[in-house]
């Protein structure tokens, strides 16, 4: 038995306490897993997990000794860094997924800049609204605007937006400013964002106790830059994040409704599954992409 190996198994099951999540974040079968953990259990003496039909739990000895084996693996992993070259640590695929944003020009050419010095290191760049499954899609990073990130991730908070209600001029000449909200709902041709995990349209949620539905649906999409495109033709009333609409706001080519509205607050976040073992080349991109996603928005606020 590898015991190196073994113990990244035993990590990687303690973390889940699944057998099978363990094995699809090892891409290996689930009775490998099995089989493994019941050869580590046998030379240690001890059995680390209860499991039932139901469940798997660390025993108190398995939660004892999973410190220990971390460990274990941190000081191979330093052991075998400091043999190789810092070349062959940056060369490998980094796989990243990121929600479509106006700016995801520009933070792509910043993260690619600081790449220039590694030919060997492969930036797979997935432009995608909907969450990706970490494991299942081999994803070493990801951008999302939300409250919450999934569990078992390590995060870093990059901005704080809100949302706002926003009309052209040309549509508020025609129709008049809204009463009220429920005159907005009612009387405004509306533009509404589609999640993109159930493929239905979210409406309008304007804060954790109010949600609306436009009577008035005229526009749809899973891009909120188009949004905020048939916004400024005139066409539609929309409920956009602030960083996507301030600029047409100061230019007058918009004009915000309700400020002193209570609305959301999203967070902008990068994350990165919690793994026992990351490559270099993941912590590098990881830092990397954190400054240029702060440059990009931090300075926006």
């Amino acid at each position: 038995m590898n015991r190196l190996e073994a113990f990244r198994y035993f990590c990687a099951a303690a973390q889940t306490l699944q057998f099978r999540k363990a094995a699809s974040r090892l891409s290996v079968s689930p009775q490998v897993v099995t089989r493994v953990m019941a050869e580590l259990e046998a030379t240690l003496g001890e059995p680390l997990f209860a499991r039932s039909t139901r469940q798997v739990r660390l025993t108190d000895f398995g939660t004892r000794f999973l410190p220990r084996a971390q460990q274990f693996l941190l000081d191979g992993e330093k052991l075998f860094a400091t043999a190789r070259q810092k070349d062959d640590e940056m060369a490998g695929v980094v796989r990243i997924t990121v929600p479509r944003l106006p700016g995801n020009e520009a933070l792509l050419a910043d993260l690619l800049a600081r790449c220039a010095d590694y030919p060997d290191l492969v930036i797979d760049w997935r432009v995608d609204e909907a969450r990706l499954n970490a494991v299942e899609n081999c994803i070493d990073m990801g951008v999302r605007l939300g409250l919450e990130p999934q569990p078992l991730m390590i995060v870093r908070r990059i901005a704080q937006t809100r949302d706002l209600f926003v009309a052209a001029p040309q549509l508020l000449a025609r129709l008049g400013p809204p009463r009220d909200l429920e005159d907005l709902r009612r009387r405004f041709p509306a533009s509404s964002l589609i999640n993109a995990e159930t493929g239905r349209s979210w409406g309008w949620p304007v804060n954790d106790g109010l949600h609306l539905t436009p009577a008035l649906p005229r526009f749809v999409s899973n891009d909120p830059c188009s949004e905020l495109a048939a916004a400024l033709a005139g066409r539609v009333c929309a409920l956009l994040p602030d960083y996507l609409c301030r600029a047409p706001l100061q230019e007058g080519r918009l004009v915000e409704l309700f400020p002193s509205l209570r609305r959301a607050s999203w967070s902008l976040f990068l994350y990165r599954p919690q793994r026992s073992v990351t490559p270099a080349r993941v912590l590098a991109v990881f830092d990397w992409l954190t400054q240029a996603l702060r440059r990009q928005y931090a300075a926006r606020q």
